[in-house]
Formats: structure tokens, C-alpha cells, sequence
């Protein structure tokens, strides 16, 4: 038996089947199209980096991905139609319904994709980082629920009956989630406040936090220590507890207490008059803050005299160059006098014998 001359008909039959044409011929023009696309996308994103605007360059970042499952959703679902018609008419209405919702699904990620893309140029444009992630989040959750309600409602679940039903299960949740619940509106209270920022330097007298802002999220903020340890904290503790923030300091105040010797008390006022007159004269001391160099107390073993003053800079690193380079010039002055800085002493009078 010759399986080759019987085969060799059919094949030649179901090639030249109309509808296996046609089939054949839509996957072949969604390919094309879906070539074409990607070739023009490619062309534009040289015009479109030539531009200052944000939007075209989120636009244009997000919708290859999208528009490439858009027409291939497409395509599918038209072939998968052509076959459906010659076959079972009930399923072209199932077919438009998943057709629908890859439409809204592609909808909602090039939605997302678009919010994300702008949010990482306006970080990487120096914008505030911790505004700009609050809002990217509550659209992106807004898109997501818009999403999902149009999914169900195609789908044919009432909207309305879920929305109701949301009502009575939130309440339930809420007794269920309070901890988790607090530390998502503690995180919104912090994006809504701005006590802090990422990158900020905060610290809490209440409790042992102290470190660099590295992340706020809705549940958690990661804190960098100073010693490169991560510390997690809930968002909700923020609403109970003080918090300093260094990072918005206007400047930096030196204080130190300068003890001299008991037998320098003549030298004194000259010595103080000479700081004071030195400080006003530094580059880097701000003048438009309090200044302030007074004796002000007879100790044990020396005559105090204070220093308080403020540097122009906030920068730690700064600050102690400059206070190092104050208190070298306050020691200068303190020798130029011929004076000496005291240190703890202890003066024995023994009575003569008779």
C-alpha cells in the first residue's frame, strides 16, 4: 500500500482550504504588523530622546511591550474566530469577552508601566524621591482596582454587590489587620507630613533610631545606621515617638567650655576679647547667629570661659574641620597670651610645726 500518494491529496486539500487560508493569512499580517511596529518604535525613540519632555520618553518606553500583545491579541482572536464561525457559533461571543479582557489587562500594564516609567525620570531629574514614589504608588494602586472592577464586570459579577460587600468585609478586616492597617496609614501620614525624606538623616531622642533614609514604604521605612546596618521600622511607630532631623539643620553650633589656669586670671579678658574677635573674622563662621565669648565661671582648678558660635555648613564632615580648626586657633591665641589651659590640681598647705 502506497501511504505516500494518499497522504500527498490531503495535504494538498487542507492547504488550499479557504479558511486555512485565511487563518494562515491573518497570522502572517499580524507578524508583519507586529515587525513593522517594533521597526517604528525603534525609528522614534531617536526622535524622541532629541526632546526635553518627560512624556514621550515614558510614552514611548512603555508602549512597545503593550502594543506588540495588543496585536497579537488581536490577530489570535480574529483567526480564532474565523475557525470558530465555521464550527460553533456560541464561542465568537466567549472569544470577544477574552479579547476584552486582554484589552483591559495590556490597558492596565501600559497604565502602570507609563506611571513608573515617569516616576524613575523625575527621581532621576533630582525630584523629590519620597513625593514622587507616594503619588507613582496611588496611581498605580488606583489603575490596578480600575482594572479589576472592569475585569469583573465583564466578567458578569455586579460591581456594585462586590462594592457592598467590600463595605462589610473591610470592617472585618480592619478588626484583623489593625497592625498592618496603622502602618499603611502611618506611611501615608509620612508621605502626606514629610518629616523626613529618603536620603535624610533622622535620629529619635525616645528610642535607639538613628541612621540614613534608604526606603518608605507603605508598611516599613529601612534605615541605614551608621555602622551599615539595616534597621526596619513600622511606620506606625513614627506617630508616637519625636524625631530630630539633622538633615534640615541651617547650621551647625559649636559649644566648648575652655578652662585657664588660676594664675592667668589677669590674661582673661584679653584672651576672651581675641576668641570672640577671631570668630567673627573666620570664613566660615555664620555671624548672623548668636556669637558668644564670655568667662562665666570660677571651677575647681580653672577659670572657664566659653564658646558659642554656628558654622555656615551642615555637613558633618565640614563641621569638624572647621570646629578643629577654631579650637587650634583658640589654643594659638591662649599661648600668644602666654597662658596655659588648666587641668584638675590639687593644692597642699602644710601647717609649720612650732
Amino acid at each position: 500500500m502506497n501511504y505516500g500518494s494518499e497522504t500527498l491529496p490531503l495535504i494538498l486539500d487542507w492547504f488550499t482550504n479557504p479558511l486555512v487560508v485565511k487563518v494562515f493569512a491573518v497570522i502572517l499580517c499580524t507578524a508583519i504588523v507586529s515587525s513593522v511596529s517594533r521597526r517604528v518604535i525603534n525609528k522614534m525613540k531617536g526622535l524622541v530622546e532629541s526632546t526635553d519632555s518627560l512624556w514621550d520618553d515614558a510614552l514611548l518606553g512603555s508602549v512597545r511591550q503593550p502594543l506588540n500583545l495588543l496585536i497579537w491579541i488581536l490577530g489570535v482572536s480574529l483567526a480564532a474566530e474565523l475557525i470558530a464561525d465555521n464550527h460553533n457559533d456560541l464561542q465568537i461571543p466567549m472569544i470577544a469577552s477574552i479579547r476584552y479582557l486582554g484589552f483591559i489587562a495590556l490597558l492596565a500594564f501600559f497604565a502602570v508601566r507609563v506611571v513608573t516609567e515617569i516616576e524613575k525620570t523625575y527621581i532621576a531629574k533630582g525630584s523629590d524621591e519620597t513625593t514622587v514614589t507616594a503619588v507613582a504608588k496611588l496611581v498605580r494602586i488606583s489603575l490596578v482596582i480600575t482594572a479589576g472592577l472592569m475585569t469583573l464586570q465583564t466578567l458578569g459579577v455586579s460591581i456594585s454587590g462586590v462594592l457592598a460587600f467590600g463595605g462589610v468585609g473591610g470592617i472585618a478586616v480592619g478588626f484583623a489587620a489593625q497592625d498592618l492597617l496603622s502602618n499603611f496609614f502611618g506611611g501615608l501620614v509620612i508621605y502626606l507630613d514629610r518629616p523626613f525624606k529618603v536620603g535624610d538623616w533622622i535620629r529619635s531622642p525616645d528610642r535607639e533610631i538613628e541612621g540614613t533614609v534608604i526606603k518608605i514604604g507603605w508598611r516599613l521605612t529601612e534605615i541605614r545606621t551608621f555602622d551599615q546596618r539595616p534597621l526596619y521600622i513600622p511606620n506606625s511607630m513614627f506617630s508616637t515617638i519625636s524625631l530630630e532631623n539633622p538633615s534640615r539643620m541651617l547650621n551647625r553650633r559649636i559649644y566648648e567650655t575652655i578652662g585657664l589656669r588660676y594664675t592667668d586670671i589677669d590674661k582673661v579678658g584679653a584672651i576672651v576679647s581675641d576668641v570672640e574677635t577671631m570668630l567673627r573674622t573666620h570664613p566660615d563662621i555664620d555671624i548672623q547667629k548668636t556669637l558668644m565669648v564670655n568667662f562665666n565661671a570660677f571651677s575647681d582648678s580653672s577659670l572657664d570661659f566659653f564658646v558659642y558660635t554656628f558654622t555656615k555648613t551642615t555637613n558633618w564632615v565640614k563641621f569638624h574641620s572647621i570646629k578643629q580648626d577654631v579650637l587650634m586657633q583658640i589654643a594659638t591665641i591662649i599661648s600668644k597670651h602666654g597662658a596655659e589651659m588648666a587641668f584638675p590640681t590639687t593644692t597642699v598647705h602644710i601647717e609649720p610645726e612650732d
